[in-house]
C-alpha cells in the first residue's frame, strides 16, 4: 500500500467521522448554549436543566440524521473492504 493510498484512506476516515458525529455534536452545542443563556439571564443554577434538553436534542438529532449516518458508515465500510480485497489480490 502506497503512502498516497494511506493518506487518502485517513482523509476519508476523518471526513466520515466528521459527517457522522457533526450533526449530533452541533445540535447538542446549540441547545447547550441556549440553555446556558437562559440560565444566565434567569440566574437558575439547576444542573438537570442543562442536561435534559441536551439529551432530548441529541435524541432528536440522532433520530433525524440516523439514516444518513448509517448510510455513510455502510458506504465507507464497503469501500474500505473493497480496498482491502484489492490489496490482497495484488
Amino acid at each position: 500500500m502506497l503512502e498516497s493510498e494511506v493518506a487518502s484512506l485517513l482523509r476519508s476516515t476523518m471526513l466520515v467521522t466528521i459527517k457522522v458525529g457533526g450533526p449530533a455534536l452541533c445540535a447538542t452545542l446549540v441547545v447547550g448554549v441556549l440553555v446556558s443563556l437562559v440560565q444566565a439571564v434567569t440566574q437558575i443554577s439547576e444542573s438537570t436543566l442543562a442536561f435534559v434538553p441536551k439529551v432530548v436534542a441529541l435524541g432528536v438529532a440522532l433520530s433525524v440524521t440516523g439514516h444518513f449516518m448509517i448510510a455513510s458508515l455502510t458506504d465507507f465500510t464497503h469501500r474500505l473492504f473493497d480496498r482491502l480485497v484489492a490489496l490482497g489480490a495484488s
